[in-house]
């Protein structure tokens, strides 16, 4: 095979220079397309980070708004915080002012309250010193009667004793008559101690206690004072209070006043009736007793049925009446926890009615 001549030779070589040349570009290219793809992924990534850098700004925008607002109403509370504690402070102050007042008002309180307590009690013992005063007025009044009743147990006293010592003047040798002469005598002396006792037992203070009492034997006691009286003014009573005894609770003493008082009272209104009677009657309830004193005098004139229990006021003419029979027994049924009322229909007299509460029943034994 003949040898390749020189151009051959250079053609061959140009050639391989050209296939290295374009195996070179081909790797340049290929190297180019791995760079393109890696530049491509590059900005599909770098597209990606830009779109969360988009999403980071804009969640910073959002969470720096709502810091801002978060701020805005921190603040908003410091200033409301500001204000409550400059509030707190005022009220304090306040607090603290009120707290003396209140402690000077107290002061005032307890003075106030021992100065009543003070006036209180003056006021009871004036009001006892008025009841006090009733009585006494009420036992001038019985006087006259009282001396009546005593003074036949007295003449009583003067002819049993003066029987025994004809008896005995005589040298009767019987001691029999002289001692039942005698015995009449000490029953009559027995008699007018027992009045004189009852007189001497309503004149005196009455103790500030409450018991059982029998309604009955107050009214009963009453009536025996006031019996002279009654019959020396041709006065008719009569008295129906049940075959049941009626308890109270209550001061048999200041009770007694309250029916003296009423008596007296009915005695003074009957004085110029054509009939002159006074009727007592009772009747009990569940839990209280209802006493009605009635006469029939002229009655109470209308409009004055609230007035007759006001301190000093009365319908009788001057010089005939304190005023105060009908305040105290107000009073009195008013501090027993009852009530008193007057009931005067037009031409029947005037009727006082009680309402007392009744005392407890014992327990039956078991």
């Amino acid at each position: 095979m003949p040898e390749p001549t020189t151009a051959e030779r250079q053609l061959r070589a140009h050639v391989e220079a050209l296939e290295r040349r374009l195996q070179k570009r081909d790797a340049q290219r290929r190297a180019m397309f791995h760079i393109m793809g890696d530049l491509n992924e590059s900005n599909k990534r770098l597209a990606s980070q830009r779109k969360a850098m988009l999403h980071i700004l804009a969640d910073y925008e959002q969470d720096r708004r709502r810091l801002a607002r978060q701020t805005e109403r921190l603040d908003g509370s410091r200033r409301a915080l500001l204000h409550i504690l400059q509030d707190s402070h005022e009220d304090k102050l306040r607090l603290e002012a009120s707290r003396k007042a209140m402690i000077h008002i107290m002061g005032d309180l307890r003075e106030t309250t021992a100065e009543m307590q003070r006036r209180e009690q003056e006021l009871r013992d004036k009001q006892e010193q008025l009841v006090q005063a009733g009585k006494l007025a009420t036992l001038g009044e019985l006087t006259t009667g009282v001396a009546h009743e005593l003074n036949n147990p007295l003449n009583n006293i003067g002819l049993f004793v003066g029987n025994a010592v004809d008896l005995i003047e005589l040298a009767e040798t019987e001691k029999g008559p002289a001692i039942r002469e005698l015995r009449h005598a000490m029953q009559q002396v027995s008699k007018a101690t027992e009045i004189i006792s009852h007189l001497r037992t309503f004149g005196r203070a009455a103790p500030a206690t409450r018991e059982p009492t029998s309604l009955r034997l107050v009214i009963e006691r009453a009536l025996a004072l006031m019996r002279e009286q009654l019959r020396l003014r041709e006065i008719e009573v009569t008295v129906e209070l049940g075959p049941k005894e009626q308890m109270v609770v209550g001061n048999p003493i200041q009770l007694e006043q309250v029916f003296i008082n009423l008596l007296t009272n009915a005695r003074d209104a009957v004085a110029e009736s054509p009939r002159k009677a006074i009727g007592i009657s009772a009747s009990a309830g569940s839990d209280a007793v209802e006493v009605a004193v009635a006469d029939t005098g002229p009655g109470i004139r209308p409009g004055l049925e609230r007035r007759i229990f006001d301190p000093f006021f009365t319908t009788k003419e001057v010089g005939k009446g304190t005023g105060l029979g009908l305040s105290i027994t107000y009073g009195i049924i008013k501090d027993h926890g009852g009530t008193i009322s007057v009931v005067s229909p037009p031409g029947e007299g005037a009727t006082f009615v009680i309402h007392l509460p009744l005392a407890p029943a014992d327990p039956a034994p078991a």
